[in-house]
């Protein structure tokens, strides 16, 4: 079982065509055909899981609202553990992107979301919640999107306890976290995140993504550093060797979810036991999968194995 902690977001779509521009005001008229929603942020890494045949379970915070009961109701399609969803009844909304999409564009993107870090009180009950399950857990996943699940108040005691109890511990960071994150097994910046985690000026090169990862690797006492580069693949540095993975994406549509797709299959291929690089290698296919699908997309293990 892989537990992933972190902020949960319900991505909204609004499809449409666009054939004339507003009377009103020199903005294209989206004529709607149809909305649909997808399990976003954090959910979107248990969605991930799931597509890859892996038991998880689901740790971060709802609206007592529609959008959250949804939520809910789709980790448990997916056979997610939802015991670690709590629903806040302090007027703290779903947090909900909504993006209006035409002609495969996207037109305009509003969020519905609040960013404060959690109370202490609900941060407890998610640990109480999370105890029970932590002893048949391979790896935990921490999905920092910065709305406020995982803080500087919560995550140094957190990372320490997961640890301790002999975890990977992955994280998708937030540079504004960069310290927190300290004795992580690793984290998957892309590139630009990485710099300014390391406070270096970012370059989209070989020799700057290696520089990168070597800070970071030393700075946080990290086993391992992933850089996702776009159309330039991944940087890997295991501690010992530094490699270069040229991307495997054919089409690129839409990156929305990528780095989601990349830190579940690089953990659960850890958590298979494959080494760094074979992990690194197979979520690299996974990406290259995800970014030729429109909108929040997975990768199934058919889909990677024919990429």
């Amino acid at each position: 079982m892989i537990l992933v902690i972190g902020d949960i977001i319900v991505d909204e779509y609004i499809w449409g065509s666009v054939r004339r521009i507003s009377p009103e005001a020199p903005v294209p008229v989206v004529e709607v055909n149809r909305t649909d929603r997808r399990l976003g942020g954090s959910a979107n890494v248990v969605n991930n899981l799931h597509e890859l045949g892996e038991s998880s379970a689901m740790f971060g915070i709802v609206g007592d609202d529609e959008a959250g009961r949804w939520v809910v109701e789709q980790l448990q399609k997916e056979g997610a553990d939802t015991r670690g969803v709590i629903p806040k009844r302090n007027n703290r909304p779903t947090a909900i992107k909504t993006r209006v999409i035409a002609q495969h564009q996207q037109v305009v993107r509003f969020d519905r979301e609040w960013v404060q870090p959690i109370l202490p009180d609900t941060h407890r009950e998610m640990m109480q919640q999370l105890e029970p399950l932590l002893g048949c857990a391979d790896a935990v996943i921490l999905s920092d999107y910065g709305k406020g699940v995982l803080n500087r108040g919560t995550l140094p005691g957190l990372i320490e306890m997961l640890r301790s109890a002999g975890k990977i511990v992955g994280v998708d960071p937030k540079p504004s976290h960069t310290a927190s994150y300290r004795g992580a097994s690793f984290i998957t910046p892309n590139l630009s995140e990485g710099a300014a985690m390391a406070g270096l000026a970012p370059i989209n090169e070989d020799d700057f993504a290696e520089a990168v990862a070597r800070q970071l690797h030393a700075d946080l006492a990290l086993q391992m550093v992933l850089l996702t580069r776009s159309e330039r693949g991944m940087t890997l540095f295991d501690g010992t060797e530094v490699h270069h993975i040229p991307t495997a994406a054919r089409d690129v549509f839409d990156v929305s979810g990528a780095g989601d797709t990349v830190i579940a299959t690089f953990t659960a291929c850890l958590a298979k036991g494959m080494t760094p690089l074979e992990s690194a290698k197979v979520a690299n296919r996974a990406a290259g999968v995800v970014v030729g699908k429109l909108g929040t997309a997975t990768a199934t293990w058919a889909e990677i194995e024919a990429h």
